[in-house]
């Protein structure tokens, strides 16, 4: 039996409805956005404090390239909804995953932002900007941090300070002056999986007015190295835009680890200039990581306590804008590891050994939609 329409007067009450509903849908927003990175890269090392050659190897690389949708509705009043679903993209060799970056649902208004999902912490977000090579091989996060897990649980990458967190809680409140609040709580899911309580708790202070910008962030890693030791880290950063084209950036970072064999503490520093030169700009890294110290036998990430575990990092390019979207950049990164140090690249790591010193020159583009 066919069924039988509704009468006249009904239809006309409900396009009736439809049509006074639709300013609140219109409310509605959603944006597609997107970043293309990658360059080709002739990499090497030199040889390792044993002898060994590691060789050279070009390749071509992936810089974190992403593909993204978000948006936002209107809930009446200074409150709105925020969503977002950010997906890699490795354009290097074809795979991605859907909401493996920076992913969200959360609420905003005038007592700041609260959102729940898979996001950088507030004590990595809030010097990502300082990094002018910030996502690349040349990352500072070869020495500062110790190390970069694009994403990671409370179990899975217990070494890295520079992280995005499964499974976080965060708020950022307005801005007071310039300055505000950003606060993370990587809840504790893994205590049903491990024979400890396993949390991260992640805050920053952010000072953002006019050409400076400055923070100090404190992240706790709870039970990472064993039951009952907190690891904890420290920074201090300030950038400046002294000019036009000339802004400097400069970090302190101390970070400490508590393992079952004693503590593990390190001092680093970077620093970095970018530059305005002709139609683009050039940008130099430089950062250094001290001896390793403590009684802790154990190595974690990068370092290691002793004499010789010590490194720098030097990167020096050029970026060469072809649109205010899309631009090819070339630079050079070496990292100069002291005779016991093994630090390495934190994204596409070339695998060294005490002693080795990993180089990089790339030439790539890179373009935002």
């Amino acid at each position: 039996m066919m069924p039988v329409p509704p009468p006249v007067s009904a239809r006309v009450a409900i396009l009736g409805l439809a049509v006074s509903c639709a300013p609140a849908f219109a409310q509605s927003s959603v944006t597609v956005y997107g970043r293309l990175n990658t360059a080709i890269e002739y990499s090497r090392a030199s040889h390792a404090t044993d002898g060994t050659a590691i060789g050279s190897v070009v390749r071509q690389t992936n810089y974190r390239s992403v593909f993204g949708l978000r948006g936002e509705e209107g809930l009446g009043g200074s409150l709105k909804a925020l969503w977002q679903i950010e997906s890699n993209l490795s354009l290097d060799t074809g795979q991605g995953q859907i909401a493996s970056r920076n992913s969200r649902i959360g609420l905003q208004g005038d007592y700041g932002l609260l959102f729940m999902g898979h996001w950088h912490t507030p004590y990595t977000e809030a010097t990502m900007a300082y990094d002018p090579y910030y996502p690349t091989t040349a990352g500072y996060m070869a020495l500062m941090g110790n190390g970069s897990t694009s994403t990671s649980d409370n179990v899975q990458d217990t070494s890295a300070f520079d992280r995005r967190q499964k499974n976080i809680v965060q708020y950022r409140s307005p801005q007071w002056g310039g300055v505000s609040v950003w606060l993370g709580w990587g809840l504790p899911e893994e205590k049903t999986a491990v024979a400890r309580n396993p949390a991260l708790y992640s805050a920053a202070a952010v000072y953002d007015r006019g050409p400076l910008n400055a923070t100090v962030a404190y992240e706790i890693h709870q039970h990472y190295q064993a039951a009952g030791r907190n690891d904890d880290a420290i920074k201090v950063g300030v950038a400046y835009q002294l000019f036009a084209g000339t802004r400097i950036s400069a970090i302190y970072e101390h970070l400490h680890y508590r393992t079952d064999t004693g503590d593990l503490q390190r001092n680093g520093y970077y620093a970095s200039l970018v530059q305005k030169l002709g139609p683009g700009s050039v940008r130099i890294g430089f950062a250094y990581a001290a001896n390793g110290t403590g009684s802790s036998t154990d190595t974690v990430g990068f370092f290691r306590s002793g004499s010789g575990t010590g490194a720098t990092q030097l990167t020096l390019g050029y970026d060469y804008p072809l649109s205010k979207r899309t631009a090819l950049f070339a630079y050079y990164s070496r990292i100069d590891n002291h005779q016991n140090a093994i630090y390495d690249f934190a994204i596409n790591e070339l695998g060294v050994s005490a002693g080795a010193d990993p180089q990089t020159f790339a030439l790539g583009m890179r373009h935002y939609f």
